[in-house]
């Protein structure tokens, strides 16, 4: 069968991957055209035996509506060429990860041209933007959730979905930067065997922009502490971005303050703390189980309209799994060079304070699930479409 699948961000491509190697696995004559970026191309050379690669997710991201708005023109070409190519390799199923600004459009076009539609890892519509429910009723043939917590909000909905677990719990075990030795990580980056604070910034270029100058000046604060002047704290360069993105920051401290690109999870695993920017990230930090604090900011005028059309009590998954504060939340004003210094301070040496985060680390693990929701998932599209 043929499978056209659209992921927009990195963790799209991450899980998008891990499903098409399910599909293949499943389907031996699977023939799979995506949107995505070098995870998903991997895996495609690797089944396929070349690229078919429609276009690079890093080449589309955009972050809050006022950037939807200036790039509107660029957005609706891409809408139009994708729904071409749909068209031109008339796929059996459209695949939708994620992504809800874009995929909800190619959602609609799709199933307007009679095409089956699954939509894979659902839009948050539990946090914000209800009104998107009708559209899931409307132009999608299968919903499959990732979360525990949204089967009992999609019951209540009168929303049809399917839940095999979560697909980031398989991705982690299975990292290889996880694998790797403080000894390797070090001497791949040219670190030093000092103590490290991971700083996760976001990849799009408007979170990195709107992050950076919080981060740069936590470091700067930390540095000037006493026993922290050894420190390192390290930016997880996001694969969506360039050197020159980060330059700005790192200019004066490049003794203390440093990227690698490509390894976040790796950096995870060596730091003694992470500050995370809200989203995959944060929850691949409780599963990696790097104590954290999540910091958030928006532009204020994306602020304010988000103000508005926010339902759910946290913005970070892991705290929204377990329906309670895991972790703290620092969100626009409360992101402060001050509040991050404090916070990570005690992350580092309040012993309690870090033995409860990581029991309730186990506990986001354990509601997550076991191993195996990628396959799992591509078996029950493959029976979908068989049926």
């Amino acid at each position: 069968m043929k499978y056209y699948i659209i992921a927009g961000e990195a963790s799209g491509d991450l899980h998008g991957s891990n499903l098409m190697r399910g599909l293949y696995e499943q389907d031996a004559r699977a023939d799979i055209r995506y949107w995505g970026g070098p995870l998903m191309d991997g895996v495609c050379r690797d089944f396929q035996g070349k690229s078919a690669l429609v276009q690079d997710y890093k080449s589309g991201a955009v972050m809050g509506f006022t950037q939807i708005l200036l790039h509107l023109g660029k957005y609706l070409g891409r809408l139009r060429a994708c729904m071409a190519d749909i068209e031109a390799f008339h796929p059996d199923v459209v695949i939708l990860i994620d992504y809800p600004g874009f995929n909800f459009r190619v959602a609609e076009a799709a199933h307007k041209k009679g095409y089956r539609v699954f939509y894979y890892i659902a839009p948050k519509v539990w946090a914000s933007r209800e009104g998107r429910i009708r559209k899931l009723k409307a132009y999608v043939d299968q919903l499959y959730i990732v979360f525990p917590f949204e089967k009992a909000y999609f019951d209540r909905k009168g929303v049809s979905y399917i839940y095999r677990g979560n697909p980031l719990v398989d991705a982690i075990d299975a990292s290889p930067g996880l694998a790797l030795s403080r000894a390797e990580f070090l001497s791949r980056n040219q670190l030093e065997d000092r103590k490290i604070v991971a700083l996760l910034a976001g990849s799009r270029k408007g979170e990195v922009s709107l992050m950076m100058p919080v981060l740069s000046a936590f470091a700067d604060r930390m540095h000037r502490l006493p026993g922290y002047e050894d420190w390192q704290f390290i930016i997880a360069g996001a694969p969506s971005r360039s050197p020159e993105d980060y330059a700005p920051y790192l200019s004066g401290r490049e003794t203390y303050l440093k990227v690698v690109f490509g390894q976040a999870h790796a950096l995870l695993r060596q730091a003694e703390a992470a500050v995370v920017n809200s989203g995959t990230a944060s929850l691949e930090t409780c599963l990696i189980g790097t104590p954290q604090v999540v910091g958030y900011r928006l532009t204020p005028f994306n602020f304010t309209l988000a103000k508005l059309i926010m339902r759910a009590g946290f913005i970070s998954l892991g705290n929204l799994i377990l329906g309670r504060k895991a972790f703290k939340e620092l969100i626009q004003h409360a992101l402060t060079p001050e509040n991050l210094e404090t916070e990570v301070r005690r992350l580092v040496e309040d012993k309690e304070y870090r033995s409860v985060m990581l029991a309730d680390y186990a506990e986001i693990r354990k509601q997550l699930g076991g191993s195996g929701a990628s396959s799992q998932v591509a078996e029950s599209m493959v029976q979908q479409l068989q049926a």
